[in-house]
């Protein structure tokens, strides 16, 4: 649609209507929610129990949200812009997991480490320690810009256009913790990276820098409007080419258009950018940035991505005499004294820890002649190269035990899954996205993974009563070149038989690959399994939903009534 065809936009509301319609924007005008940490002293001496629900909202801009059950203590999110971390930092985040979080951590979608069971009172050690440390959790949640992501590798690895490290760098260092930029409509996210497979997932981003070269000039291609949770969008083309030291005022110029229209701070519900994009389109937002720089920008599609990668295994990099190592972390988990021990290691050769998005790492810098004894020590730490894929390739959110949001067990389903079909299936799963949520905020990307899954309730109760509970099986979902949303085929499955259902689905899709000869798309590298969103694509969703043999009560409404009609 053209922006001269789109319907006209509603007339803004007045700041009074947004001020009575909408408490967070109340909040943040009645106290700046960065200041509540100056209330600190007062909170801790008062105790838990006197803390406002307002001042529980602040603590967000923070990187703080209540653990479940909401009893005083918080998940806190530790920002690390591109994920990339030194041995000092990472030391600095085991010793706050050991001391205050019971050793417990896990890595992020978001390249963020989050810690729990974190109390008031902890709070002014862990502030210190990650500040001496150059790390912070200033806007790690709240209406602010969160994490900017990057490809993990950014800076070292030869294939890459040119480094997006500093840069990714320097932008975090302008917005975190910038007042000016912690009073967005909701939170915000950006990811810079000059990697050609895209492996950041620019489509689902509120902005997206690709890396590019034109006409022989460095610098970013641009999507937006991407997100996912209960309504996800694929971001859109603004087909503008960006010189690489001009980035910051485009993304300056688009978080400022947005954040002074009224329109998107009345609801909650649709305060998020993509709504501000399928208003506007991204021609006429195009247009309302080129007024605010007071210039044109240059005309250019983005990239498509070349094919997939998960950055796992051994890879030389772009300085001579290293290489970087990727490995898969089951789950994401990683306790303080795994922290401990990979910076310990990493200081003996001077090199970096770099979290990906998938929820895995990669230690860089390694010298060629050490490659085999990092390797063996990593696996004594526990993450060894010799296991099947797919540990690398699933991800799960943090549900149960800790997020009030998740209906379901999430981590542990999810390893349960992973292990029953590394135990059906052994080398023939490899590669295959199975991504697992406990709720629709979609943390865990359930609706872009080969298999998504997301938890829900189902239909009958317990024999006492309770709700029990149960999965939606998604498929369809896609990244990259084929990024798609996926569709949820088959509803409120028993925690019980989930594993039944996505094992038919995929055993069908082995026999078929035998009999066409298991063609492989770009991704093939990962394994046989790299081309099961194609199989999915071919088959209609009734076909599909047989195959999965699941029965009628477990069928979607549309689907449910072709059953019906026989």
């Amino acid at each position: 649609m053209t922006a001269s065809a789109r319907p006209p936009l509603r007339e803004p509301p007045s700041w009074d209507l947004v001020l009575k319609r909408n408490y967070v924007e109340r909040l943040k005008r009645e106290r700046f929610p960065l200041d509540v940490r100056d209330d600190l002293p007062r909170l801790i001496d008062e105790g838990y129990e006197k803390v406002s629900e307002e001042d529980v909202v602040r603590l967000q801009w923070w990187g703080l949200y209540h653990d479940k059950p909401k009893v005083g203590t918080f998940m806190m999110r530790v920002k690390i812009a591109g994920g990339i971390l030194t041995g000092p930092q990472l030391r600095a985040i085991g010793d706050i997991a050991d001391r205050y979080g019971k050793g417990y951590g896990e890595l992020s979608t978001r390249q963020n480490i989050q810690l729990h069971h974190i109390e008031l009172s902890h709070l002014p050690d862990v502030f210190d320690t990650l500040e001496r440390n150059g790390l912070s959790t200033a806007g790690g949640c709240g209406d602010t810009v969160r994490n900017i992501t990057s490809c993990p590798v950014a800076g070292i690895d030869g294939e890459e256009l040119f480094d997006a490290a500093a840069i990714t760098r320097s932008t975090a260092k302008f917005f975190y913790g910038n007042r000016d930029y912690c009073d967005l409509p909701r939170k915000h996210k950006i990811t810079i990276a000059c990697c050609p497979y895209q492996c950041n997932l620019p489509e689902m981003h509120c902005i997206a820098l690709i890396g590019t070269v034109h006409e022989g000039q460095e610098g970013f291609a641009v999507r937006i409007g991407g997100g996912l949770s209960t309504a996800p969008r694929v971001a859109r083309d603004l087909e503008v080419f960006v010189p690489k030291d001009d980035h910051m005022d485009l993304l300056k110029a688009i978080l400022d258009l947005w954040k002074e229209d009224p329109r998107y701070r009345l609801s909650r519900v649709k305060a998020r950018f993509k709504f501000m994009v399928d208003d506007y389109g991204p021609e006429r937002i195009r247009e309302l940035v080129e007024q605010k720089l007071g210039h044109s920008l240059v005309r250019l599609p983005a990239p498509a991505a070349v094919g997939y990668t998960d950055h796992i295994g051994v890879h030389a990099q772009r300085q001579d005499g290293l290489s970087y190592v990727g490995f898969p972390v089951s789950m994401g988990w990683m306790n303080g004294k795994q922290m401990h021990q990979l910076a310990d290691l990493m200081e003996t050769y001077g090199g970096e820890l770099r979290i990906t998005r998938q929820q895995n790492f990669v230690l860089s810098g390694v010298p060629n002649e050490r490659l085999d004894e990092v390797i063996a020590r990593v696996a004594e730490i526990g993450y060894t190269l010799d296991v099947n894929r797919l540990r690398g390739s699933s991800i799960g959110c943090t549900g149960e035990p800790y997020c009030n949001y998740a209906v379901t067990e999430t981590k542990y389903r999810l390893q349960s899954l992973v292990e029953h079909m590394e135990a059906t299936f052994g080398k023939d799963v490899e590669g295959l996205r199975l991504q697992l949520d406990g709720c629709p905020h979609s943390c865990g990307q359930h609706w872009l993974g080969d298999i998504g899954v997301q938890g829900t309730t189902a239909r009958e109760r317990g024999a006492d009563g309770a709700k029990q509970q149960a999965y939606d099986i998604y498929l369809r979902g896609g990244i990259g070149a084929r990024a798609t949303v996926g569709s949820p085929l088959i509803r409120r499955v028993p925690s019980e038989t989930l594993q039944d259902y996505v094992t038919n689905l995929f055993r069908v899709y082995l026999s078929e690959r035998g009999a066409d000869g298991g063609q492989l798309n770009a991704a093939g590298d990962l394994g046989a399994a790299a081309d099961f969103k194609a199989f999915c694509d071919r088959h209609t969703d009734l076909e599909l939903f047989t195959y999965s043999g699941a029965g009628p009560e477990h069928a979607p409404r549309e689907l449910a009534a072709v059953l019906a009609a026989g």
